[in-house]
């Protein structure tokens, strides 16, 4: 089972892309990656995803959880 996520990736025609994961087309298309990132992070929490954000070069440069996280951190107190 994939699971469910919804990645910010750089547009190869300038801009940057909205994309669920397994996805074709994009959910969204904006000129900067701060409003993709803002709609993105919309999106993840109401559809309780992993949100993760990728640099110009494609790489993973961080990521958020916003469902049911399959590792959550333990309480250290």
């Amino acid at each position: 089972m994939s699971r469910k996520e919804h990645h910010v990736v750089p547009n190869p025609n300038k801009g940057w892309d909205v994309k669920r994961s397994g996805g074709q087309r994009a959910s969204a298309h904006t000129n900067t990656k701060a409003e993709a990132e803002k709609i993105a992070r919309e999106i993840s929490i109401n559809q309780k995803t992993e949100l993760v954000i990728h640099g110009k070069d494609g790489r993973i440069q961080r990521s958020d959880s916003h469902g049911n996280d399959p590792c959550p951190p333990k309480d250290k107190k």
